[in-house]
């Protein structure tokens, strides 16, 4: 990565005043760590240890149902979404103790239109295999995301949102998995015995913290298939493969890098890698729809873009608009010259070290190339895929 003050000359190129050039070099730091790899990297990686009960779970879901399976592992899916559900005691006690909720004088669950339609998978990416869980009912993604990562509380989501990536998810069907796990290994244990033992197991966040994708079937980025020239079918079913490629690409930058954030860096990243795996080559012009700039520089309001403004001020903004259209083309500009020679992995490898300040500017494909030949002796041979286990 070029220094600060390259990047500092990159924004005043974009007439960006010192306040404003400040302001976007916090904005677009990359603060993915690399320091620690080792090449060539061993892909994909090893799944995660909450990956082994997921696939029990897709066992069980074959034999009565992906919607009864995780209402009966998860325990907000066993709560409606309703205001201030989550300050209850019954909710408190569930989410927080691993109570399962029994009375349904309390509580009902969570409601879906479509329960019958919703689909798990285990996918195979290049950061290890991770649970999937693939909703066909808008308002049922809508539901299930406010349930997992609202605390049931009737919030907005964006309509430009169509999948999430759940992190850190506290899975008390795992945590009582193992206590009865222990119990057997401790038969003569009391409840005091078994406290102590909780206690022990809460640093191990590995042995009950899960992370899983939400994935809906609509349109990527809330764009129509009108706009991408596409029949509806067409575009759905691509949409399906950015969107759980882009959540991969997350979820790889987390693994490998340590970091996975709300900005335009990451989404820039992930956008490229979902297109890529979709139909073979990146298309800025997709991309530059999907974020509300089509008609640059004129701004669609609304568009997702906005998701991931942050505290931007309103010219630093536009300075952004500017800087993610160019590095935009300069991309697909670096792949029509050099997409024979480079290997996939190997230029998801290579974003993850640029900022967009590196994208944006006339040396791009210079700062791309710098990179690759530095790791040249260290190429990454496989390609992006989706394998579903049903």
């Amino acid at each position: 990565m070029k220094s600060k003050e390259y990047r500092a000359n990159v924004l005043a190129s974009y007439s960006a005043s010192a306040a404003e050039i400040e302001e976007l070099l916090a904005y677009n730091e990359n603060l993915f760590e690399n320091s620690h790899l080792d090449f060539p990297l061993k892909l994909p990686l090893s799944p995660e240890t909450h990956v082994a009960t997921w696939q029990e779970y897709l066992t069980q879901a074959q034999e009565i149902g992906v919607f009864p399976t995780l209402q009966n592992k998860l325990v907000q899916l066993r709560f409606p979404i309703q205001e201030a559900i989550s300050e209850t005691e019954v909710y408190r006690e569930a989410t927080r103790k691993g109570k399962l909720v029994n009375n349904t004088t309390q509580t009902t669950s969570l409601q879906l239109k479509e329960p019958e339609k919703l689909e798990l998978i285990i996918h195979e990416s290049l950061a290890g295999s991770i649970p999937v869980i693939i909703v066909n009912n808008r308002a049922d993604f809508v539901s299930l995301v406010q349930a997992i990562t609202m605390r049931n509380q009737p919030k907005d989501v964006p309509a430009s949102m169509g999948a999430c990536m759940v992190g850190g998810y506290n899975n008390w069907d795992r945590i009582r998995q193992y206590r009865q796990q222990w119990q057997n290994n401790h038969p003569d244990s009391t409840e005091a015995d078994w406290n102590g033992e909780f206690k022990r197991l809460i640093p191990q966040k590995e042995l009950y913290q899960d992370r899983f994708i939400i994935l809906s079937k609509g349109n990527y980025s809330n764009v129509s298939a009108t706009h991408v020239e596409l029949t509806e079918n067409k575009w759905h079913y691509i949409s399906l493969i950015i969107r759980l490629e882009h959540e991969c690409t997350h979820y790889f930058t987390k693994r490998i890098f340590g970091s996975m954030h709300n900005n335009l860096l990451d989404e820039f990243i992930a956008d490229y890698r979902g297109i890529v795996s979709a139909v073979g080559c990146y298309r800025d012009d997709w991309f530059l729809r999907f974020m509300g700039l089509e008609c640059f520089p004129n701004y669609r309001k609304g568009a997702r873009l906005e998701n991931y403004r942050g505290n931007l001020s309103d010219n630093s903004f536009k300075i952004l608009q500017s800087l993610v259209v160019d590095a935009a083309k300069n991309l697909k500009y670096f792949e029509n010259k050099h997409n024979q020679k480079i290997k996939p992995d190997m230029m998801l490898i290579a974003l993850c070290n640029m900022t967009l300040e590196e994208l944006a500017t006339d040396d791009a494909q210079e700062n791309i190339l710098d990179f690759l030949r530095s790791r040249s002796a260290c190429p990454l041979g496989l390609s992006p895929r989706i394998k579903q286990s049903q």
